[in-house]
């Protein structure tokens, strides 16, 4: 795998282990998976249904708040999708760079993280962000939001009026359609 990503913006690990590159698909869960679990996989699941389309996942070697990935942390991470689900390796950090790499592509992802996608101090301010997401949006681009427990407890779903000038690129997923009250934070505090 790691000769491919030496080359290669984006390598495929397929559930059985092997890597590849070639077609990309419609539709991503982004993570660090830290560990991967039930709700990653139920998202997931509610995500294809809701598209009718395969969900695979992306693990990026570097992230917007975090230091990049040591290789053994990487395999040991990519370990926990044999049998489960293709996986794409990046080291795209953002949603607009993820864009590049997976044009019209569906993102899959939490409340959590979408209120991360849409806070100006990930850009430089609002104007930069707004300029992020109309990347999104040219490229063809959505974000599938499934709900999340907030810091405070409650269950949050996408707000509909958030950004309501791109209001195009969200696609919220309901509390029928998904919830899994786990967080990767929790389970390594256990």
């Amino acid at each position: 795998m790691w000769h491919l990503l030496s080359t290669h913006p984006v390598v495929c690990v397929e559930p059985a282990g092997a890597a590849r590159v070639g077609q990309r698909p419609g539709a991503i869960l982004p993570g660090s998976f830290n560990p991967l679990h039930h709700g990653h996989t139920r998202l997931a699941a509610a995500a294809a249904a809701h598209l009718g389309a395969e969900v695979h996942f992306e693990l990026s070697v570097v992230n917007a708040d975090k230091s990049e990935l040591p290789r053994d942390e990487v395999e040991r991470r990519l370990a926990q999708f044999v049998g489960v689900a293709p996986v794409w390796v990046t080291r795209a950090a953002t949603f607009d760079a993820k864009a590049d790499l997976f044009p019209g592509a569906a993102f899959v992802l939490g409340w959590d993280t979408a209120v991360r996608v849409i806070d100006p101090k990930y850009y430089g301010g609002e104007a930069a962000r707004d300029a992020a997401l109309r990347k999104l949006l040219d490229r063809g681009c959505r974000l599938v939001i499934g709900g999340r427990v907030d810091a405070g407890g409650a269950f949050r779903t996408w707000d509909a009026d958030t950004l309501a000038e791109f209001a195009e690129l969200f696609v919220p997923l309901t509390e029928a359609d998904f919830r899994a009250d786990v967080s990767s934070t929790e389970l390594r505090r256990k």
